[in-house]
């Protein structure tokens, strides 16, 4: 009996010692910036630039912008959790292969970036790129909402806030707090994470047409995660499930032509 005592009182202390690991590091675990500052010019974009952007808050950002070409729209683009702009050149390329221009932030503590991330920061960043999206008279069916990943939340909230020709997600989920529970089932998650990204939430007040990307063998964000957003969210709305295809689908053969053409419906092109 000695010893079942003990054990639980070990068990029940490392439980509380991982639980609070988990809530002082969260935001770790949430955002992994990396540092680097790469050109567009350097990362294949050579007729993109370099913006410097202020936030309501008085963070100074980074951001590329490529201008679109015959009437095309403006991608609004927030990224993922990772890295810097410079990884998704394979699929600003391909955005800029079809004329459209590009409007891409790094967060704030990304690469070029101030200040340090977090859920309301980065819709402060996100408010901070619309605005200059607008500024440029890229509005209505003019300008498309992208967002991948983590930052499908972002794209998310920011649609249902304001207008936009479409809203194309790649790798969206319900919400990071669902992909945390998912991961973390024995803690209380929702008592301990201040990053939600409630997409859930947010969904039903996007008022444009939606395309959701998700490759059926993920595994940083399950697809079932994906598919009850897309329940959620108003018509007009596509699924693209991609087979056999894991996290991030939107640059692969099969799929990008189905952007394309989805894009292009969306803005009368």
């Amino acid at each position: 009996m000695k010893f079942v005592k003990s054990a639980a009182a070990a068990l029940l202390s490392l439980y509380v010692v991982v639980a609070l690991g988990l809530a002082l590091f969260q935001r770790s675990l949430i955002y992994n910036p990396g540092a680097a500052i790469v050109t567009p010019a350097q990362a294949g974009l050579a007729d993109a630039q370099t913006l410097r952007l202020t936030t309501e808050d008085g963070q100074t950002l980074l951001a590329w912008f490529e201008a679109p070409k015959d009437g095309r729209p403006l991608i609004l683009y927030f990224h993922g959790k990772g890295g810097i702009l410079a990884d998704r050149k394979e699929r600003f390329r391909l955005l800029a292969s079809s004329g459209y221009g590009l409007l891409a932030v790094s967060y704030r503590g990304y690469g070029g970036s101030t200040g340090e991330p977090t859920e309301e920061g980065l819709l402060l960043d996100a408010e901070a790129a619309y605005a200059e999206a607008t500024k440029r008279g890229f509005t209505g069916r003019r300008l498309v909402i992208m967002g991948e990943s983590l930052g499908s939340g972002v794209a998310t909230i920011m649609a249902s806030r304001y207008g936009a020709a479409a809203l194309v997600l790649d790798s969206p989920y319900l919400s990071a707090l669902d992909v945390a529970e998912g991961r973390y089932p024995i803690f209380p998650v929702g008592l301990l994470m201040r990053d939600q990204f409630r997409s859930d939430l947010a969904i039903g007040a996007v008022h444009m047409p939606i395309l959701m990307l998700h490759g059926e063998a993920d595994t940083v964000i399950p697809i079932d995660s994906a598919r009850r957003l897309f329940e959620l969210a108003p018509e007009p709305k596509q699924f693209v499930a991609a087979p056999n295809a894991k996290h991030l689908v939107l640059a692969a053969p099969d799929i990008y032509p189905r952007v394309a053409a989805f894009i292009d419906a969306a803005t009368g092109k």
